[in-house]
């Protein structure tokens, strides 16, 4: 046993320099572009022996092949005189195969015809498919773009309701001699289905409710994107963690699909909270509960308690949604707030009744206001209540509202493009129900937009008018201040703004703010900021901006982007030093 063994051992080496010894090759394909390069390999079977072993028979015998191949791998870019020549060189234990191509003159579409019903052509989305199809005369035949402008074009039939619609043609034709190709394609469209009755399975609501988010009456054209407009509906009103929109297209009758909703019920209740920080609220908790769905009808309540050094709220928000195109709701609610910034202190109670809706591509909302509560404003950290300039309020306000929002973005968790603006406007009747008369105008806006693949521009601005016959009559959430986190950093939250007779804060009736960041990421996640702010709230036309500018620090954490910015006063005589700046959440 032991001779035998090493008798095996000796001959090793003599197997391995055997003509049976395996190498793998190396393909190198020159004479045409990266585009026509990649299907060349890909179509030649020497690129499969990349990391194989392979015997010098098997090379040769492949390499015999290529030319083939390698005409085969271009016909379908309409290159039908394709040509290769080359070389096989042995690279110690591999080999070097190289391909010269030349992909010859390519053939040209000289003729399309397309064979639709008239009725079928009369549908918008029909039409733009077959003139793609139209489009492919006198360009280069590439079977790939035949194939999807083909198919986009039965696409587009299935889609707008010829379930049945059968292509009687579909051919291509190339005359290799006159390197031309023609173009051939016939459907039979059929008849065009129309919608029959919406049938909700699973559902916790009353019959009828969930009808209102169908976007489409019985007897309407089928239309695929309507029933991706339902499934996004019900996703978006939250009541479901399951939904499912099937076409019973196997179960038509006579030109008519009925619809079939699968549902399965959300979690009825959600509870929400945990700890949170921002140098204008200081440190704090945050609580909530929602309920999904009060009863059979669809509507939700929400509330909210908010615990931190600077700011306790407690809300509550009842909604009731009233489903369809301009997704409308009535909501009533209340709010108690309890504020405590370095120039002010106030502590009231609201009450909302409003409603929202859909309109022109905004979100626009319309209610009233009814605010109530005690406030001072001047008052700094550590002061009693009757230090002189401090300035002492009551009042009661009843107002309309009314305000727009918009926003785009391209992704949620980090905008590349994409912008958001806000505007709203307030006035009370007159003084009825109120303490004072008053309006107010306001917007916000941000844009973003990445310039290079690491780099970011972020512009936001907002602005404000007061009209009012007793300014001191208002608390200070409807005065105007300048100064913190969203607002000219460098400065404590607030802290900007017109002073009384004691060089107090007391805010203003108008409000001019700028900001320019500019961020630069060397990792996905993390990046820095550099920025300048300017801004200010003032009375009349007296605007004297504050400057603040600084440097940040950004991290794309896993519960949103963390901001963490140093920002200094410049050129204020009243203000030195820096401030410390955290924002967490979304970009818009």
């Amino acid at each position: 046993m032991r001779r035998q063994r090493r008798l095996g051992l000796a001959a090793l080496p003599l197997l391995l320099l055997s003509p049976f010894a395996r190498a793998g090759v190396q393909l190198v394909v020159d004479g045409v572009d990266d585009t026509l390069k990649a299907p060349v390999i890909a179509g030649v079977e020497l690129s499969q022996y990349a990391n194989r072993d392979v015997s010098e028979a098997q090379v040769r015998r492949l390499f015999e092949r290529a030319p083939e191949q390698v005409r085969s791998a271009l016909e379908p870019y309409g290159y039908y005189e394709a040509s290769a020549a080359g070389d096989i060189q042995q690279n110690g234990a591999d080999w070097r195969v190289t391909l010269h191509v030349k992909p010859g003159e390519p053939v040209l579409v000289s003729a399309v015809e397309v064979k639709l019903d008239d009725e079928a052509m009369k549908i918008p989305a029909v039409r733009r498919a077959e003139r793609a199809v139209e489009r492919l005369k006198s360009q280069q035949l590439n079977h790939g773009t035949y194939t999807s402008t083909r198919d986009a074009l039965a696409g587009a039939l299935t889609a707008n309701g010829y379930l049945s619609a059968r292509m009687v043609t579909h051919r291509v034709e190339v005359n290799r001699g006159e390197r031309t190709a023609t173009i051939a394609l016939a459907w039979e469209a059929g008849k065009r289905y129309r919608y029959g009755e919406v049938h909700f399975e699973g559902s916790q609501f009353k019959q009828g409710f969930l009808q209102r988010y169908v976007p489409f009456k019985s007897g309407d054209y089928f239309q695929q994107d309507q029933l991706l407009q339902l499934q996004q509906a019900l996703n978006g009103a939250d009541y479901f963690s399951v939904v499912n929109v099937l076409p019973d297209v196997d179960e038509a009758r006579d030109g008519v699909v009925d619809v079939t909703v699968q549902l399965a019920p959300a979690k009825r209740t959600i509870y929400t909270g945990g700890p949170f920080v921002g140098t204008d609220t200081g440190a704090g908790v945050r609580a909530g509960m929602e309920r999904r769905w009060i009863n059979r009808s669809g509507h939700k309540w929400k509330n909210e308690l908010v615990l931190a050094q600077r700011l306790k709220t407690l809300s509550t928000l009842y909604s009731i949604p009233m489903p369809g195109d301009n997704q409308r709701s009535f909501n009533f609610g209340a709010n108690f707030r309890d504020a405590n910034t370095d120039t002010s202190k106030s502590r009231t109670l609201e009450l909302v009744a409003n409603e929202t809706r859909l309109w022109h591509g905004w979100t626009r909302t319309v209610g009233l206001h009814a605010l109530s509560g005690t406030f001072t404003v001047g008052k700094q950290a550590g002061e009693n209540d009757n230090v002189a300039g401090i300035e002492h309020g009551r009042s009661t306000l009843f107002y309309p509202e009314a305000s727009l929002s918009r926003k785009q973005a391209d992704n949620p968790t980090f905008v590349r493009n994409g912008w958001a603006i806000d505007i709203y406007a307030r006035s009370t009747v007159g003084t009825l129900l109120s303490d004072a008369s008053f309006s107010q105008l306001a917007a916000d806006a941000k844009w973003i937009r990445a310039f290079t693949k690491r780099d970011r521009l972020i512009l936001r601005g907002s602005v404000g008018y007061t009209w009012t016959n007793d300014f001191n009559a208002l608390p200070p959430q409807l005065r105007f201040f300048a100064g913190g986190d969203r607002s000219v950093r460098g400065y404590g939250f607030q802290t900007i703004g017109p002073r009384n007779d004691f060089d107090r804060v007391v805010g203003g009736r108008n409000l001019l703010v700028a900001s320019s960041e500019v961020e630069h990421y060397f990792t996905r996640n993390w990046g820095m900021a550099a920025f300048v702010d300017a801004g200010n709230a003032f009375d009349g036309t007296d605007y004297r901006p504050r400057v603040g500018a600084g440097l940040g620090v950004r991290w794309l954490s896993p519960v949103g982007m963390i901001r963490v910015d140093v920002g200094t006063p410049v050129n204020d005589k009243r203000e030195h030093g820096v401030q410390l700046h955290l924002v967490i959440g979304p970009d818009l």
